[in-house]
């Protein structure tokens, strides 16, 4: 099964987060056995080009999944026509957004997707066979981090074409005036309340900690889109520990 089947079958997934304009790193850790790799394009430096280079590296062995900058076919097509497995969409907060969403993730005439020759197409080589699984085998993931996702989940996961509800922690928590208290009770309310709709519609729910401890207990939850931790943060504790140790 390829990612987004995954996805609907409600495997676990097990992800780490890229940010830093590096092939090797990209390289490195997609052979360690991740099933995806969270690819930062909302928040990180790199360009287009770039996050090519990271596909490239990647070369299949897990799934890479970029998120974008902004929710527009323009941004979106140019990041599943370099190869991405699938887009994270941020800040979808009505179900108005969701749906511009999936539309921009889809070739007509099931969406607005522009149709060109790259990388994902075999830059040409393998056109008809990507047309004609594109649109079902592209992940589409929505991240419900603002205060008015969660108001709004309902509507939201009525959209047809939503793959997985990917919930954002901290940007939620700023939106609700508790900036990066992600464990306080009302925030902790708001994840569950989108939690138990997705549930309720068997949509695979997605969660970010920065570490494994900090995402165990929503794998027990049923969560099953998981990303830990961030490249920078695991070579800077590699480095720490290794160093700790020599100074012991």
């Amino acid at each position: 099964m390829n990612f987004s089947q995954r996805l609907r079958h409600n495997d676990l997934l097990l992800g780490t987060m890229l940010t830093l304009p590096s092939p090797e790193i990209a390289e490195i850790i997609s052979n360690c056995g991740y099933d995806w790799l969270f690819m930062d394009g909302e928040h990180s430096t790199l360009s287009t080009l770039d996050w090519q280079r990271m596909l490239q590296a990647v070369g299949g062995r897990c799934a890479g999944i970029i998120r974008v900058a902004a929710n527009t076919e323009r941004e979106i097509k140019k990041f599943l026509d370099i190869g991405a497995d699938g887009i994270i969409v941020p800040q979808v907060n009505s179900a108005e957004e969701a749906r511009q969403a999936v539309a921009c993730c889809k070739y007509p005439p099931d969406g607005i997707r522009g149709v060109g020759l790259a990388r994902a197409q075999g830059y040409g080589r393998s056109f008809a066979d990507y047309m004609e699984t594109a649109n079902r085998s592209t992940a589409v993931i929505v991240q419900a981090e603002h205060i008015d996702a969660v108001n709004n989940i309902d509507q939201i996961l009525e959209v047809e074409g939503i793959d997985a509800v990917f919930i954002g922690p901290y940007d939620l928590s700023a939106s609700m005036g508790r900036t990066g208290e992600v464990d306080h009770p009302e925030v902790v309310a708001a994840v569950e309340r989108v939690g138990e709709a997705c549930r309720q519609r068997e949509i695979a729910l997605g969660y970010f900690g920065t570490s494994a401890e900090s995402v165990l207990d929503y794998i027990d939850n049923g969560y099953h889109l998981i990303c830990a931790g961030v490249d920078a943060g695991i070579v800077a504790s590699g480095a720490d520990d290794i160093l700790q140790k020599l100074r012991r």
